[in-house]
């Protein structure tokens, strides 16, 4: 069967039609027209309180949103994921990540072989070692425990435990120093072990293949700054643990493969939190609290599963943005945490989204004739509203606000919380309404400043709110987002799980290396050898 092109499809051209009959209203007028809309556009649902009242729809774009989910067939490939079929084509591999925070007794196949047993049998595994190191049973090769943790990775191997072990800070473990080291960058990995003690750090290596280019420069200086310290090539195995399936290399690294913890190629590097990636985190925070973040993810797994697409957060919140990209032409999306804690969640969904869904073809291979991923981008507040607010609220581009905020504060403080969310209402508020000329006029404000302090408002924006910061918590945020961005693929008929993007760089990476090397002769184009010879002279 011939696959139907998005823009073909008559429910997209029923929500172009209605674009036409709502782009210009105002949310004031939706307000106004509908005095319980904060409480008629919002879902309350696994803890989280999402708000959507403040974006340009009425109930009959929610209606349309709904229908082309449905006709994208998105109730079917929710199913498709969560058994283990194939629908990452490109790679033809499944996409189980639901599976790593699944129920010891769930079943969930894959070529006929439950995975959630081999899923557990890590995280116990992971357990048992968290709570060696935790307690001081583990020794180094000197015999002192170990104080200091160096995760090194690059991409999902190192954004999201960064962003956990932001985000979860007030529940590590204090008298544990975690550090993180991604870039090839020297300074990354001198920076991060300037005022270490070989004797007391561990370092997690975190490379599927261990064969990452920027992971293994970095696991190899690693290897010998600890053995210009210790001294012994069998202190190795007392400092290093693995997160890879490749034992061989494992092994001639000097790892104990009993120290090495496996996933698998249903695992995409930016779904890997919650794996043996996620080694540092339940490092930091202890196992019983890791199984609680799982417990999150878990919930909010089944949320999308079962609930019909009208009051499921993951779906809401992905048509709203299909609804921004592909009609109001809105090119980015701002996540403004207002939680300290949370500083790195806007990196951490970066490639999270823009990985998964920089997509220009569909499942088929035909180029798109639409928008598809947009750029997410964000700061937590209040630090954003000194920052890139002003564009925001009076710029020319529309850019549609995630606003996350939390009822309760992990550390109480005078009156440092009720400031802060009282922000995280003002500035939702601001855009969707702004202050008109008239409103000035009545302040008597001089009239040559009107212009400027008018604000148009009718800025989209979305409020989640939940209790209180927990592990849990983070699960269920970070899941949402995923179903979020697996919605907008759904829709975009696009493949969420590849990111064949990435791959030309690292080639021509490859073949340039030795060229900075050495006095080959140079075939690049004229700027690209020009660099090469300048880099060349400037390193003899």
């Amino acid at each position: 069967m011939a696959e139907i092109l998005l823009r073909d499809m008559p429910e997209f051209q029923a929500l172009e039609a209605h674009f036409e009959t709502i782009e210009k209203t105002h949310l004031r007028e939706l307000f106004a027209d509908d005095p319980k809309r904060g409480e008629t556009f919002a879902l309350n649902a696994e803890g989280l309180y999402f708000d959507y009242s403040k974006n340009r729809i009425t109930a009959e774009t929610v209606k349309l949103l709904v229908a082309l989910a449905e006709a994208s067939g998105l109730k079917a490939k929710i199913e498709a994921m969560f058994t283990g079929e194939k629908i990452n084509i490109t790679e033809n591999r499944a996409v189980l990540h639901v599976a790593l925070r699944s129920a010891p007794n769930e079943v969930i196949n894959l070529d006929g072989v439950n995975q959630v047993p081999l899923v557990h049998e890590v995280l116990d595994a992971m357990s048992a070692f968290c709570n060696k190191i935790r307690s001081g049973e583990w020794k180094g090769f000197t015999g002192k425990p170990i104080k200091n943790i160096v995760n090194i990775g690059i991409g999902g191997s190192d954004l999201g435990p960064v962003m956990a072990y932001e985000a979860l800070k007030y529940y590590t473990q204090r008298d544990l120093n975690f550090r993180f080291v991604s870039n090839v960058d020297s300074t990354d990995f001198v920076e991060a072990t300037y005022d270490l003690n070989a004797e007391e750090t561990l370092f997690i290596v975190a490379s599927k293949t261990f064969t990452t280019l920027e992971t293994m420069t970095n696991a190899h200086s690693a290897r010998a700054w600890t053995l210009a310290e210790l001294k012994d090539e069998k202190s190795i195995a007392k400092h290093f643990v693995a997160l890879s399936t490749n034992a061989e290399a494992v092994t001639r690294f000097g790892i104990d493969t009993a120290n090495m913890f496996g996933f698998w190629d249903w695992v995409g590097g930016r779904y890997s939190m919650d794996s043996a990636i996620g080694l540092s985190t339940m490092l930091a925070i202890g196992p019983v609290q890791f199984k609680e973040m799982l417990a999150g993810f878990h919930a909010m797994d089944e949320h999308f599963r079962t609930t019909e697409f009208a009051k499921s957060l993951p779906v809401v919140l992905g048509m709203l943005t299909v609804w921004y990209n592909d009609f109001f032409n809105a090119q980015t999306v701002a996540v403004l945490p207002y939680e300290q804690y949370l500083k790195r969640f806007p990196a951490y969904l970066q490639q999270l989204t823009m990985e998964s869904n920089g997509k220009h073809v569909t499942l088929s291979g035909a180029q798109v004739t639409y928008e598809t991923g947009p750029i997410f981008w964000g700061e937590p507040g209040t630090n954003g509203q000194h920052s890139f607010y002003q564009l925001i609220h009076q710029g020319t581009k529309l850019i549609p606000c995630d606003f996350i905020g939390f009822f309760e504060t992990l550390n109480p403080l005078g009156d440092h919380h009720t400031f802060l969310m009282s922000n995280v209402f003002a500035q939702a508020e601001a855009l969707a309404f702004g202050k008109t000329a008239e409103e000035l006029e009545a302040e008597k404000v001089p009239e040559a400043l009107i212009p400027h302090k008018t604000f148009e408002g009718n800025r989209p924006s979305n409020i989640i709110l939940a209790d209180k910061l927990t592990p849990e918590v983070l699960g269920k945020l970070v899941a949402l987002y995923e179903h979020s961005v697996f919605v907008q693929g759904c829709v975009w008929q696009i493949d969420s799980f590849d990111q064949w993007g990435v791959e030309l760089g690292k080639v021509l990476a490859n073949r340039i290396i030795p060229e900075l090397k050495s006095d080959s002769e140079l075939k690049h184009d004229s700027s690209t050898n020009k660099l090469i010879a300048m880099y060349r002279e400037k390193n003899k």
